[in-house]
């Protein structure tokens, strides 16, 4: 079963965060540079209450089996360079990115949000690791409200929708390139 067919399946899933947010959440902690227990981050999928919105425990393990599997994909994924956008996250000429596009940036940003004390211990003010994690966060941002980042870049005399093109189709490198960064002073930090 995958995550999609879960969620069709229950009728209770409207409390469950959708499959692009719950991937870019799951992406973000994949991401992150110390490997988080998904029974510290779980909750964020049913908006962090503390119930889970489930008939029963074996509906539940099974929830908590698929983000598990997503996890090490993308873990996998990060740490040797092959992440790429999930099927269905695309430019779109009228919107500038679709909405699984912003849903995935928008459960990105809230797994960042988790994660955030690791990365600025690790990669504090002033140093190349943080202008790398201020530039991929702000590359997400913009891809998860382009109109408000496009009206801003208007007004500043930039009017370049190829400006998100660029930023969509590096997103992957820039994510697998702050993943190895992350991971690898998480390892040193272990080490010392």
């Amino acid at each position: 079963m995958t995550l999609a067919d879960f969620l069709t399946q229950h009728a209770d899933s409207e409390q469950l965060l959708n499959e692009m947010q719950t991937r870019g959440v799951v992406t973000a902690m994949a991401a992150a540079p110390h490997v988080i227990s998904p029974s510290e981050w779980l909750p964020v999928m049913w908006g962090g209450e503390e119930q889970a919105p489930f008939e029963n425990h074996e509906q539940f393990e099974q929830y908590a089996n698929l983000i598990v599997d997503i996890w090490n994909e993308q873990r996998q994924q990060l740490l040797e360079k092959t992440w790429l956008w999930p099927e269905g996250c695309l430019l779109d000429d009228a919107e500038i990115v679709n909405q699984a596009t912003r849903d995935f940036a928008e459960g990105l940003l809230q797994g960042w949000s988790l994660t955030r004390d690791d990365w600025e211990t690790l990669m504090p003010e002033n140093t190349d690791g943080n202008a790398l994690l201020g530039g991929v966060v702000l590359s997400i941002s913009l891809l998860y409200d382009p109109e408000t980042a496009l009206s801003t870049m208007e007004a500043q005399g930039a009017e370049e929708l190829a400006q998100f093109e660029e930023i969509f189709n590096a997103m992957p490198t820039m994510l697998c390139g702050l993943s190895l960064h992350g991971a690898a002073l998480a390892e040193d930090a272990e080490g010392a």
